[in-house]
């Protein structure tokens, strides 16, 4: 059972999904669920604990952030919006001939996006090969890298685990979005990942697990970090796909949405609340 069904959002939580919704409306798609279950991860991450400067997105000592979900990356842009990165005004042509947030991150085109993803995967190796790289220049930067639950179906996911703890990179933090969905259907039907926390212990991870939906023990979480000298850290967030929209919640047919009708964003404005 997932524990955070009823897990109350706030309303900066209700205030960025309007923009979701807001930003879908304008492109006519987008990962709906995907981006949901992710939405507290990117807030607490980028409003308590990245080290960024929007305004030198190169700074060489920033702290990495990967979405290797690259397909939730609606959650991704809309705090980097919020932060300064890029103006919010460039939110409306998502997925736009004009605009340039596509369907998936793309550095080198996004400011503040540090690796092309989507091709799912992917991410974790690069936020280890980052997390190397920091020590050998001796920066204070730390890595952090968001994947999905189905995408650790992909062996490069635990040959990336086996050579952070071999290199004992604390520095380097690894959060699931266990929404326990994927594109099709549950991850229990798909492939089951339980034991999961265990199995990330067996490959060297320190390893907890949160609410991925309840903002102060995602902050208390990651104040902790890291959780162990000398071990990568794994955080488990145990999220909702689609959460805020019941009718998208835990149903495979919102992980992406390329016709909706007015009727649609009307019901899903609805279900938040009034601005």
């Amino acid at each position: 059972m997932n524990p955070t069904s009823g897990t109350p959002l706030d309303e900066r939580a209700l205030a960025l999904r309007r923009r979701v919704i807001d930003t879908i409306a304008a492109a006519g798609r987008g990962h709906v669920g995907s981006t949901l279950s992710l939405m507290e991860i990117l807030r607490v991450l980028y409003d308590d604990v990245l080290r960024y400067d929007p305004a030198r997105p190169d700074w060489p000592d920033r702290d990495r952030f990967i979405l290797s979900k690259g397909h939730g990356c609606l959650a991704l842009y809309i705090m980097l919006a919020d932060k300064g990165f890029f103006p919010a005004g460039e939110l409306p042509r998502f997925c736009h001939f004009d605009g340039k947030l596509g369907g998936h991150p793309e550095a080198g085109k996004v400011p503040g996006v540090e690796a092309t993803t989507g091709s799912l995967g992917h991410g974790p190796a690069i936020g280890v090969g980052m997390a190397i790289a920091a020590r050998l220049r001796k920066s204070p930067a730390r890595v952090f890298v968001v994947a999905g639950d189905g995408e650790c179906n992909e062996g490069s996911v635990w040959e990336t685990a086996l050579t952070a703890a071999k290199h004992k990179l604390d520095h380097f933090t690894l959060l699931v979005d266990h929404n326990h969905m994927q594109s099709y259907g549950p991850t229990e039907e798909v492939l089951p990942l339980a034991p999961f926390a265990d199995k990330w212990r067996a490959f060297g991870f320190a390893t907890e697990a949160v609410d991925g939906h309840d903002v102060a023990a995602l902050r208390a979480v990651l104040g902790r970090l890291p959780f162990e000298a000398g071990k990568p850290n794994a955080i488990i967030c145990h999220t909702v796909k689609g959460r805020g929209l019941p009718a998208a919640e835990q149903n495979a047919s919102w992980h992406h949405k390329s016709k909706l009708s007015e009727d649609d964003l009307a019901a899903l404005y609805a279900a938040l609340g009034p601005a």
